[in-house]
């Protein structure tokens, strides 16, 4: 089994355990603070992530892509330089930004938040940006070298010392008022955070085969080439993630006002933004563990290939992701439009908020394309133009959230449809760029027979859903639904050859059992 194959299996693995981990305490917080503090929560952030984007500068991406391209050519002293460069780059931002982030956080609640709430979360979480800095360039380094086992196994000791945590501290701060606890829930992320970093830490102390501390301020000052290298990379990138960040950053600004406008109160607001983006988003994203495993591998791979020319293996890799993204795509909007109502009250222990899964399920399809999409683009050194498509997008998005939010008719649904307007177009967007780059067949019949698949078991899971879980409706019956539906699925998916046995031999465990 490849490298590629290898490595994505591996953190697909782990990301499937973080998610998993992650929606576990998704639902940890939703049950010990309700929807208005995981509003409190979720408004606050997209303020942090704001700032962690900032911080990174979009190093990780350039180093996962420079460090691969050195060591294939052999390259251990360039190496090092990329390695000094980013680290002093990324501490000398982190340095900054987080006191300037403890500063505003103040005018931040009160002002453009309309809920002076938000305040303590935002002070909570900023001891986090100058551990996710340093934390960030290591995992570059590893996934440069294509070893993705110590970035997935810190992602899982990440999650496993939050959950571990979150419980504990949000139920002991709760008497003391919602915002207290939604503040204790964004502690608990520093310290899993700081747990993450320690082992990247360590593994890199390790594995690494020079010292970096070695003339390290002279690598920085030798490294201005390899400044400017990763800067080409780093700059359109950051310039794509900082579009996104932005507009999250503005969304829960632009929500509040626009439901204000509507006749909505700030609490109410808040509560209502709380299930859209604290209930319902992060069952639907769930799925997107496989896709970002398949981009964080994708970047070395096909940056090896693009580097040595090697055209026919950029193709195969292009097309072998869209099929994993399809297959594992549209049985997870099957999953989630069908049991939308069910999963968010087993989960959650409500079923508020049920319509935005099964509105936005369909969509959610595009997103997961969007990380292969943006990964190759970012390979092929088109990351400029991914940033003007995001930003495209994101303008629309803001837009529409705006126009309807605001009005009465539409409220917080308002913000789903600007959300699925904004997803698409960035996709549609990012398949047009790398059309112009890439010489590919379309293979319009596998794109039917996909579509043909998911219709069919999701019609069955309706029937059993009308027939068979109304009358039964408890967690193994659920369980059972699932499982039914997933299992016809796949049946499609064998009956039409849009997976055979040539591609589960390349897998760890089918291979042998195949062979």
């Amino acid at each position: 089994m490849n490298k590629f194959l290898k490595g994505t299996m591996i953190l697909m693995a782990a990301g499937l355990i973080t998610k998993l981990l992650g929606f576990i305490n998704r639902i940890v917080i939703a049950r010990v603070i309700g929807a208005e503090g995981v509003g409190l929560f979720m408004m606050s952030s997209p303020t942090l992530f704001l700032v962690i984007t900032i911080t990174q500068l979009g190093l990780p991406v350039a180093i996962s892509k420079a460090v691969a391209e050195a060591e294939a050519r052999g390259e251990r002293q360039k190496t090092k330089k990329i390695l000094a460069v980013s680290l002093a780059v990324t501490g000398i931002l982190s340095l900054i930004l987080t006191p300037t982030l403890m500063l505003i956080s103040p005018f931040l609640s009160e002002t453009l938040f309309t809920d002076r709430r938000t305040l303590y979360p935002l002070m909570a979480i900023t001891p986090i940006v100058p551990i996710v800095a340093v934390s960030s360039v290591i995992r570059g380094y590893f996934q440069g070298k294509q070893n993705m086992k110590p970035a997935a196994i810190a992602q899982v000791l990440e999650q496993v010392v939050r959950i571990a945590l979150i419980a504990f501290l949000a139920k002991k701060f709760l008497p003391m008022g919602i915002e207290y606890a939604a503040a204790a829930a964004m502690g608990a992320s520093v310290i899993g955070e700081l747990a993450s970093f320690i082992y990247l830490f360590l593994m890199f102390k390790a594995k690494k085969k020079f010292r970096v501390r070695k003339r390290f301020f002279q690598s920085i000052t030798d490294g201005k080439k390899t400044l400017g290298e990763l800067m080409n990379v780093a700059l359109p990138t950051t310039g794509g993630r900082l579009i996104g960040s932005v507009t999250w950053f503005l969304e829960p600004i632009v929500v509040s006002h626009s439901l204000l406008l509507a006749g909505i109160a700030a609490g109410v607001a808040t509560k209502q933004y709380g299930l859209l983006t604290g209930y319902a988003l992060p069952l639907l994203s769930l799925p997107s563990f496989f896709t970002h495993s398949l981009s964080t591998s994708l970047v070395p791979e096909i940056s090896e290939a693009n580097a040595n020319r090697n055209q026919l293996m950029v193709e195969y890799r292009f097309q072998q992701s869209l099929r994993f993204v399809l297959m594992a795509g549209c049985l997870s909007t099957v999953i989630l439009y069908v049991f939308a109502e069910p999963l968010m009250k087993w989960f959650y222990g409500t079923s508020d908020g049920y319509e935005f899964i099964q509105f936005l399920a369909p969509f959610f399809l595009f997103t997961y394309f969007q990380g292969p999409f943006s990964a190759i683009l970012q390979a092929l050194n088109l990351a400029g133009a991914a940033m003007i498509n995001s930003l495209i997008g994101s303008v629309l998005k803001i837009l529409v959230i705006f126009v309807f939010a605001s009005q009465p008719a539409f409220g917080i649904n308002g913000v789903a449809l600007g959300m699925a307007a904004g997803t698409v177009l960035v996709t549609l967007l990012h398949f047009a760029t790398v059309l112009k780059k890439i010489q590919f067949t379309v293979y319009i019949g596998m794109y039917a027979k996909f579509i043909l698949a998911t219709l069919l078991s999701g019609i069955s899971g309706i029937f059993y859903l009308r027939y068979v879980f109304d009358y039964y409706p408890t967690l193994l019956f659920l369980t059972i639904g699932i499982v039914l539906v997933s299992c016809i699925y796949l049946i499609f998916i064998f009956a039409f050859k849009l997976l055979t046995k040539g591609d589960l031999i390349r897998l760890p465990f089918f291979n042998r059992i195949l062979k």
